[in-house]
């Protein structure tokens, strides 16, 4: 057993049945010209997420423990994409018009796919939703049933949408949720700080939060 130092109590956990997972890592949210940029946002905010997460990336590789990348996008026809999401907001692109990476969160087009700095590598697995959350209309579930996992790492983007989600989907299943704050980004900062207060409210009501270096600590 790994004893994690994080908020609002210290957790342990068994690193034989804990998961990392990075949380829609896409050129489409993080760099210039994707659905992230297309809102208003500035994506440089979410750079500083890649150099914490790749240390942690390449621990979990070190000792061969489960990781599992996700992607937020659609199929090309965009039959799963509800119609009351893709006319939301004002963007100057929507999803499924061209951009400089191709059509915007498209599966297959180079904005979809995920940023160089944090490219799986054979064995890892990816998991392509078409919601908010990696538990919705994905095999998720099954796959860490199917590997016996306990315990999830929490990374990625954005804080308080898909990794917050994400993170309340787990929680509802059983799954015990740790998730370092410097792993994950939002291009709102109030909303990072009050994503990750919410999940360490009231003894932990969705999980606990720590940071790569207390996280890197305990599993080194």
């Amino acid at each position: 057993m790994t004893t994690v130092k994080a908020e609002p109590a210290d957790i342990e956990i068994d690193l034989k049945r804990t998961a990392l997972v990075l949380i829609d890592m896409q050129r489409d949210f993080l760099l210039p010209g994707g659905f992230g940029e297309t809102l208003g946002n500035d994506v440089s905010l979410l750079g500083k997420v890649v150099a914490p997460l790749g240390r942690v990336l390449s621990a979990f590789r070190s000792l061969q423990l489960p990781i599992i990348h996700t992607r937020e996008g659609h199929k090309p026809d965009l039959s799963d994409a509800p119609p009351a999401k893709l006319e939301r907001g004002t963007p100057s692109k929507r999803i499924g018009d061209p951009g400089p990476m191709g059509r915007i969160l498209i599966r297959g087009e180079a904005g979809h796919d995920l940023i160089p700095e944090l490219y799986p590598i054979a064995g890892e697995v990816v998991i392509d939703k078409p919601g908010k959350g990696a538990f919705y209309a994905t095999e998720l579930q099954s796959v860490l049933v199917d590997r016996e996992i306990e315990n999830l790492i929490v990374t990625g983007v954005t804080t308080e949408v898909c990794v917050h989600t994400t993170v309340r989907e787990a929680n509802d299943r059983g799954y015990r949720c740790i998730v370092p704050a410097d792993c994950c980004g939002s291009y709102f900062p109030e909303f990072h700080a009050a994503g990750l207060a919410m999940i360490k409210a009231q003894g932990g009501i969705f999980g606990w939060v720590t940071d790569s270096s207390r996280l890197l600590a305990a599993i080194s």
